[in-house]
């Protein structure tokens, strides 16, 4: 046996994330049937079907489950240790997966990462916002695809997840100007327990912490209307078909709805957050430096 090469595994992981042959040769910029010629050469390798596929769906098996993470650990570490290589003249160079947030409060992203551009022009930052949230962020650094994210954390952090807190700032309650709340000088948890609201998917961090809070309180609420950006969680809000929640930096500069004060605060918090069972490749390094360098600026 020839043994199993890093261009195989590539092109499993990329199959198996997106679960087609055809989007996943799309993604590497190589045909169909080279992609197909690589998987079936690790199979009889690893002497185990990797994917069970028909004419409608591609899934992993249970051998292509197992072996997914040991192959993002693999290419993770043959990139950093390409980077490395890359790097012994001091230049930094290689690619860093990075996830954010819609909302980063004092981190100003698009400032650290004009920085890193100009320090290091030989790297390369992608930058990825993840369906899921905070929940899918944590889950792609602890897996590999990312190499560190900005990410909302609420409860007790997962083992093998480095995190530090890099900014906090309480959660806007925001309502229609003509809703009855818009007059209170203040509300509990309770006075909002029959209200409809407008709030992001499971997963997000600030949904999470907002479910959280009701749920503490022995309260439970009705979420109707989920969204994924905040321009229109204000316009559902502005039409009076919920209130809703979003972090106080964002909703500041939102016109036609108003903000009420909660009794309680409810603290959001930004992590930043990385894998402690991965070394951090010496371009991912060079960015976390950034983000620090970012919030002493």
């Amino acid at each position: 046996m020839g043994g199993v090469e890093l261009r195989q595994l590539s092109y499993f992981v990329a199959v198996a994330e997106e679960l087609s042959f055809t989007r996943a040769s799309q993604r590497l910029r190589v045909v169909q049937s080279a992609v197909s010629t690589a998987i079936r050469a690790l199979e009889r390798e690893v002497g185990a079907e990797l994917f069970d596929r028909d004419s409608r769906r591609v899934a992993l098996t249970a051998a292509g489950a197992a072996m997914l993470p040991e192959a993002r650990t693999a290419l993770a570490a043959a990139r950093a240790a390409a980077q490395a290589a890359a790097g012994a003249s001091g230049e930094v160079r290689g690619a860093v997966t990075m996830g954010a947030l819609l909302s980063t409060g004092r981190v100003n992203v698009p400032r650290l990462l004009g920085r890193f551009s100009r320090r290091h022009p030989h790297a390369a930052v992608r930058m990825q916002y993840s369906p899921s949230g905070s929940a899918g962020d944590v889950r792609a650094v602890l897996d590999g695809r990312m190499d560190l994210a900005l990410a909302s954390l609420a409860g007790k952090v997962p083992a093998g997840l480095a995190h530090e807190i890099v900014t906090e700032e309480d959660l806007s309650l925001l309502v229609a100007p003509d809703h009855p709340l818009a007059s209170r000088s203040g509300v509990t948890l309770a006075d909002l327990a029959e209200e409809s609201f407008v709030d992001f998917p499971v997963g997000w961090g600030n949904r999470t912490l907002v479910d959280r809070a009701f749920a503490g309180a022995g309260l439970s609420r009705q979420v109707p209307l989920e969204v994924s950006d905040y321009g229109n969680a204000r316009a559902l809000i502005c039409q009076g078909l919920g209130i809703g929640f979003l972090p106080s930096g964002a909703a500041g500069d939102m016109p036609g709805v108003v903000p009420v004060p909660l009794a309680d605060p409810l603290r959001w918090p930004v992590s930043l957050i990385h894998s402690t069972a991965r070394p951090l490749s010496p371009a991912a390094a060079a960015l976390l430096r950034e983000v620090h360098a970012e919030l002493e600026s």
